[in-house]
């Protein structure tokens, strides 16, 4: 029978301690790669703080919460912030890192409200512009912090729906008395093209809508408005793409022509 000399019992000893030492090496390694944990679990993202509509709904101060009007809202997006402190809009720069925000050089229009608005929205323009705020998403909830412990505290706003609402034509330019509805239930839209009433079979799956031939009255108007007519009657007897970003709708085209309408009130 074959027996191995102590010489060979060594190597082969060095040989398995080796590879336990290059397999325990590689643990944290592949935890490390990709979105997946050392125990199997997957890495969350972060949730999103940019390109949400938030709407604000409170400002603590010194331990006194301050309640926000309703069109107090704030959104991030490309490098800026835009929105309304509660009565005037308003805009500014913004600078995201990690979970810190900082907003930088605002300014706003100089409309004059009642007086609770107007306190309420100077409490919220000083402590946005409080150096870098740190910031917080849970469950569709964003908390900014600022490094003194005041607190605004926003939500993220719903989407108006598709259906049901009264979608107000913004362009192309010239639009201004054009709108469209969709019913789910009767499978249509209806509206106006801004001169000429019009409906239409209205197919809604996987974000694209499928519109029919469109029927329509048979007005004549100013020519700038028959136009602008004549581009919306494009986006019929074909399918569409559509994108819903809080109370704007965009309509895309085959051809890649956008058509965009915001939510009547």
């Amino acid at each position: 029978m074959y027996r191995q000399t102590d010489t060979q019992k060594d190597r082969q000893k060095r040989r398995l301690a080796l590879t336990a030492t290059a397999a325990v090496a590689l643990v944290p390694f592949a935890a490390a790669c990709g979105n997946e944990k050392a125990d199997g679990g997957s890495v969350r993202a972060a949730p999103a703080v940019t390109g949400v509509h938030w709407s604000v709904d409170s400002v603590t101060v010194d331990g006194t919460t301050h309640q926000a009007p309703a069109d107090a809202h704030v959104e991030i997006t490309d490098g800026k912030a835009a929105g309304n402190y509660g009565c005037n809009h308003f805009s500014a720069k913004a600078v995201v890192e990690g979970d810190g925000i900082r907003l930088s050089d605002p300014t706003s229009t100089g409309m004059a409200c009642e007086d609770q608005p107007m306190a309420f929205e100077r409490t919220l323009a000083r402590t946005l512009a409080a150096g870098t705020l740190k910031t917080a998403v849970e469950d569709g909830h964003l908390t900014l912090t600022t490094e003194a412990g005041d607190r605004v505290e926003l939500t993220k706003a719903k989407d108006a729906p598709l259906y049901g609402t009264t979608w107000t034509v913004t362009s192309p330019a010239g639009t201004d008395k054009a709108h469209l509805t969709f019913d789910k239930k009767a499978g249509k839209v209806t509206g106006s093209l801004g001169c000429n009433k019009v409906n239409a079979d209205a197919t809604v799956r996987d974000g694209r809508i499928t519109l029919g031939a469109p029927s329509t009255t048979r007005m004549v108007c100013d020519a700038s408005l028959m136009n602008v007519e004549k581009e919306l009657l494009g986006l019929f007897d074909g399918t569409v793409s559509y994108r819903l970003d809080h109370r704007t709708l965009s309509l895309t085209s085959e051809n890649d022509d956008i058509v965009t309408a915001v939510a009547g009130k």
